[in-house]
């Protein structure tokens, strides 16, 4: 099993209106046990159960995809959510929880806190996990990839977890995260959270940049030990499908990353999972 990450442009009505762009997010999702959608910007979400039903009615779709998405997250009035896309016949939800951000002398640390998931899948290695996921405001990236230490701490003691994967758009490179700064981020600075993605791994579409903005990390012995040798990295759909720089931002301005997990027989499955944020405009 795989899963992965990705940082398009904002999802919502505009990129819902054009059915080229949403073909592409059709086949990249369809490629998935598991994925993280982000900045999702529909407050009617019309856009996200459309991408669903496109999902679902596919011809050789054999298995069923379904939702769950969080509430709308942000400061002000700019809101964004996470959605986990997944097949139902692999996966399934065992708990949510929201992210309280009201630690003590250290309030409001995220501009949108994670919308945690703690997932069973029968058929891989492990056989149940957590996924934290995280979009950064780039100036502030970080001190809240620090606080996602905190964050593993306190879902820690809510649940018997071993395994927790993070990942997101960490804004995690270039000017926003100086190399300096890297000795005051606990989720690096200890050796038990493991980078699957590089600080020289490019997942900007962009000839023009090359930064290490989204990541994978895991934690968790018998996780680490279930991740397929050499699979984590990001995911080209503009070679891999043969578009054009112009046509792939279209879809998003950055490439997903993903990471394969052995299944429970010990191979790795053809389906693919991966953790993407298809961020999209709205018009």
């Amino acid at each position: 099993m795989e899963k992965t990450l990705s940082r398009p442009r904002s999802f919502g009505e505009a990129k819902n209106g054009k059915p080229e762009v949403m073909a592409i997010i059709v086949k990249i999702v369809s490629r998935c046990d598991l994925l993280l959608l982000m900045e999702i910007k529909d407050n009617k979400d019309k856009a996200i159960h459309s991408l669903m039903q496109m999902i679902n009615s596919q011809a050789e779709m054999k298995d069923e995809f379904s939702l769950i998405i969080s509430k709308r997250l942000g400061r002000n009035t700019y809101k964004e959510q996470y959605a986990f896309i997944y097949r139902k016949q692999l996966i399934t939800v065992q708990e949510t929880y929201q992210y309280h951000d009201l630690q003590a002398g250290d309030e409001d640390a995220f501009s949108r806190e994670p919308f945690i998931v703690w997932f069973k899948a029968p058929k891989t290695e492990v056989k149940e996990f957590v996924i934290i996921p995280l979009h950064t405001t780039p100036e502030a990236s970080v001190r809240e990839i620090d606080e996602l230490y905190d964050v593993y701490l306190d879902v820690k003691q809510k649940w018997k977890s071993k395994n927790f994967i993070f990942m997101g758009d960490f804004n995690a490179g270039c000017s926003y995260v100086p190399k300096k700064h890297w000795q005051n981020i606990r989720l690096r600075s200890n050796t038990e959270f493991v980078w699957l993605i590089g600080d020289k791994d490019d997942t900007t579409i962009k000839s023009t940049t090359t930064c290490a903005y989204d990541r994978i990390v895991v934690h968790g012995d018998k996780l680490v030990a279930s991740v397929v040798p050499g699979s984590a990295g990001v995911f080209n759909f503009m070679d891999e499908f043969g578009l054009t720089e112009i046509q792939a931002l279209e879809v998003s301005d950055h490439f997903p990353v993903q990471v394969q997990i052995k299944n429970s027989v010990g191979f790795v499955e053809k389906a693919k999972t991966f953790f993407k944020r298809i961020k999209a405009k709205i018009s």
